[in-house]
């Protein structure tokens, strides 16, 4: 015959199994990516050994300053990554845990993500270089710009190649550089009418531009909250939304002018 259980002995029976639970969720793959500050590229320089912006069919101009674009490093898609991950992620500021599927929306295959990638860095560029040639009035049939960016997937440096572009052909416009001779980073996808959009991970983007000599960000307006939540010191934020804004915004910069702010 069963006896009854005192409330003492049942609390203890029954904390073995949570334990056991705790213990399982600790060590299983959660849907989430890690991500931490990346590298970062001058557009305006080279990339192995090659030039990053190349121009046939217009003179080109020598250019000061650096306009880096700016990544992040983020867990593969086929990563495991358990709850001590997250849970060490969530306590630093030079990382970040965002959904599995908000990083790799293309699925956790590593061969598609990267071909996804790849895919949406040379919808950038065309899209960087047609912004940059409608901003300039200078017709495409004339002019060819060929980017190279090999090892670097996604969309989110559209904004700096299309300004890459418009510094070796105009300047800002009355022959100086149009990065005053700064150290300028950012980031931002760009469509051919020259609409900045949001990327994501500008905190940890912001991070990787301070660490390699940036001295101002250069942040699709919708993400300046963001941007502001890890902004290390002496890093200007300027908020942006189209390119010819941003090329406004940069020129006001170098002349003492309005700069709009977060």
């Amino acid at each position: 015959m069963l006896k009854s259980l005192s409330r003492r002995t049942a609390l203890a029976v029954s904390a073995v199994p949570v334990a056991a639970l705790f213990a399982v969720a600790a060590l299983a793959p959660l849907p989430f990516t890690v991500a931490q500050p990346g590298g970062t590229s001058d557009v305006l320089g080279e990339h192995d050994g090659k030039p990053v912006i190349t121009v046939k069919g217009a003179p080109t101009r020598d250019t000061d300053g650096e306009l880096r674009m700016t990544t992040i490093l983020a867990t593969g898609p086929d990563a495991d990554v358990d709850l001590a991950d997250v849970v060490d992620g969530w306590f630093r500021t030079d990382r970040a845990v965002m959904p599995r599927d908000a990083v790799y929306p293309s699925g956790d295959n590593v061969e598609e993500v990267e071909q996804h990638n790849v895919a949406e860095m040379r919808k950038s560029q065309n899209a960087a270089v047609e912004a940059a040639l409608n901003h300039l009035d200078k017709d495409p049939a004339e002019v060819q710009v060929d980017l190279q960016l090999a090892g670097i997937g996604g969309p989110s440096a559209g904004l700096l190649f299309a300004l890459g572009i418009v510094d070796k052909l105009d300047g800002n416009g009355a022959g100086g550089d149009l990065t005053g001779g700064r150290v300028i980073a950012g980031t931002g996808t760009i469509d051919a009418d020259g609409k900045v959009g949001p990327v994501g991970g500008v905190s940890l983007k912001t991070q990787a531009a301070k660490r390699d000599g940036a001295t101002v960000f250069l942040v699709p307006k919708a993400e300046c909250a963001d941007a502001k939540a890890e902004l290390p010191k002496d890093l200007r934020l300027i908020p942006v939304t189209t390119l010819d804004q941003t090329v406004e915004a940069l020129r006001a910069l170098d002349t003492g002018g309005d700069v709009p702010s977060c």
